[in-house]
Formats: structure tokens, C-alpha cells, sequence
């Protein structure tokens, strides 16, 4: 028996070097891709959405609230207790929603600010003005600031008329600017508040959003605006989130008829609500992450050619309907 071993020293040397790291960086990926697979199931299925009423306020702020997202979060935010302030542009339509709260949530308190955020100059101030006296002497706790626009098609950006790219500017940066500034002092002061600012896909989940490069720049001013908030008011109370969302069925969404990855507004709402309070930026809907995470595996080339594709078939058939139109 010791003849054999001294023979074959072999079985008792240990494993080379490669083969022993290549072992461990195996095994902590496994570790690694394991627990954050498991952090996205608790997020997504099995973390409780916060008492939102109790932790934060009985009031919200609710801006864009007369349609899509801005509507279903607005009544979901009564189910959940919470009195309201909404804000949009249409007189008649912020009625009508109001009557739609009335029936969901008989409780629930409502107060409508109607406001352009399109407005520039005296009028953006009167409005914000009229914002901030909406919730004077209230226990405002949540701020969601849903209000946006884009291009009505995708056009170059040379092609995008001033008016509309200066709008878009206006709705989603410098308005969702001012009102943060109108209502998160108020919320610092008392030690408690929620900030969740609207983001999009367009400017984190993809590398480049050709033909709708301003819309997709403002909502990146979003992104980077709320997460520094969030490290700024952290130590006030007041939680600043931004939320990204895909496609959402709404008529903002270029994306008609079924599709598992389009949730209704009234379902994206609800798994909105279900995250205010944790990360400063998340998906709040489930198959949007999946997106997301098929995204990450693809060249930034090959997506920057697929979107830019897409755009240009888009412009393509909004011209062309143009011409129809006009040789009518």
C-alpha cells in the first residue's frame, strides 16, 4: 500500500489553483444570482405596501390625475383612506373624476386645483401658487407627480417644433420641480412625507430612445432628481421615489389591444402604491422587470438599432397619414 501511494502521489495533491477558483466564482455567482432572484420575488409578490395614511399623512397630491396612471392612483389612494388633491388642466374632467372618487371612496375628501403645467412664466407661479394654497394647514403625506407628455409622434428632433419640445420640458421638468418645492418643505418641516415622481423606461432601461430624445432626457431629470432627494430628505421623513414604468396602457402608450407586458392603469396603480416607501428607484409592476432584466442581456448597439427603427416607421406612417389627409 505505500508502494502504491508513493507511485501515484497524484490522488492525495490538492486541485490546481484554476480549479479551485473557478470553484469559487462559480459558487458566488450561484450564491449572488440566487439571492437576488429571491430579493425580486419578495419585492414583486410578498412585500406588504405601507399604511400609507398612517405612516406618511391622510392627505395626497396628485398631479396629471384626470387620466391613466394619475387617475387610477388617485383612486386607489381613496380605497387605501387617503384624502385627495388633485391636479389637472380640465375643469370638466377633474369633476368627473371627483364624482368617480365620491363612488369608491364616499369618505374621502376632495379637492381639485385645475392648472395647466404646460404654462410658462406669471401662470406657472399663480398655478403652483394655487397648489401649495390646496394643501396649506393639511396633513399632506403623499405627493405623486404623474403629470407628462411627449411628441404626439416621433419625429428628428430638428423636425420637433418649439412649442412641442418646450412643453414637454415645461410639463415634465420645471412642473414637477415646482410642486415638489411647493409641498416637500412642508413635509421636512413636519418629519414625514412621500415624494414619488413618474419616471420612464425610455431613460434607464434602454440606452438611447431615438426619435423622442427630449421627451426621454426629461425623464432621466427625473430619475437622477428624485434619487438625490432621496439622499438629501432621508433624514427628514420623507421618502423620494422614482418610479419607472414600461408601456402602460394609456393614451400616451403607442402600444394597442392585449399584451401580458401592458398592465391597465388601474392594475400598474396598484402595484405603484404596493412600493411607495422602499427603494428610491423601482419597477413597480412585475413583468416590467422582466423586460428590464431581457433588456440588460442585449448589445446597446443592437438596441439603440432597434429603437431607432421603430421610430422611423413611426414617422414614416404619421407622415404618410399627413399626406392622405392633405390630398383629401
Amino acid at each position: 500500500m505505500v508502494l502504491l501511494a508513493a507511485e501515484a502521489p497524484w490522488c492525495l495533491s490538492s486541485p490546481p489553483v484554476w480549479f479551485t477558483v473557478l470553484v469559487t466564482v462559480g459558487l458566488y455567482v450561484v450564491v449572488k444570482s440566487t439571492a437576488t432572484f429571491l430579493a425580486w420575488l419578495h419585492r414583486a409578490f410578498l412585500r406588504p405596501g405601507r399604511d400609507l395614511a398612517r405612516r406618511y399623512g391622510t392627505w395626497a397630491v396628485v398631479t396629471g390625475a384626470t387620466d391613466g396612471i394619475g387617475r387610477a392612483v388617485a383612486l386607489e389612494l381613496a380605497r387605501g383612506g387617503l384624502h385627495l388633491v388633485l391636479v389637472g388642466r380640465n375643469p370638466e374632467k377633474l369633476a368627473r373624476v371627483e364624482k368617480e372618487v365620491a363612488a369608491a371612496a364616499p369618505s374621502c375628501k376632495v379637492r381639485s386645483v385645475a392648472f395647466d403645467l404646460a404654462v410658462t412664466g406669471d401662470g406657472a407661479r399663480r398655478g403652483v401658487a394655487r397648489v401649495a394654497a390646496a394643501v396649506e394647514g393639511r396633513d399632506v403625506g403623499v405627493l405623486v407627480n404623474n403629470a407628462g407628455t411627449t411628441y404626439p409622434c416621433a419625429a428628428y428632433f430638428h423636425e420637433v417644433e418649439s412649442p412641442v419640445w418646450e412643453a414637454v420640458v415645461r410639463v415634465n421638468v420645471e412642473a414637477a420641480t415646482r410642486i415638489t418645492r411647493a409641498v416637500l418643505p412642508v413635509m421636512a418641516a413636519r418629519g414625514r412625507g412621500a415624494v414619488v415622481n413618474v419616471g420612464s423606461g425610455s431613460s434607464v432601461a434602454l440606452p438611447a430612445f431615438p426619435l423622442y430624445a427630449v421627451y426621454a432626457a426629461s425623464k432621466a431629470y427625473i430619475d437622477l432628481f428624485s434619487r438625490s432627494l432621496s439622499v438629501e430628505y432621508k433624514q427628514y421623513g420623507v421618502d423620494v421615489q422614482c418610479q419607472i414604468p414600461m408601456y402602460v396602457a394609456t393614451k400616451m402608450s403607442p402600444v394597442k389591444g392585449d399584451s401580458p407586458f401592458v398592465p391597465s392603469p388601474e392594475e400598474y396603480a396598484k402595484a405603484a402604491l404596493r412600493c411607495i416607501g422602499y427603494e428610491a428607484r423601482c419597477v413597480p409592476y412585475w413583468r416590467h422587470t422582466v423586460q428590464w432584466s431581457l433588456a440588460s442581456l442585449v448589445p446597446d448597439a443592437a438596441l439603440n438599432h432597434w429603437r431607432l427603427q421603430i421610430g422611423i416607421r413611426k414617422r414614416n406612417e404619421m407622415k404618410a397619414r399627413l399626406g392622405e389627409n392633405g390630398s383629401r
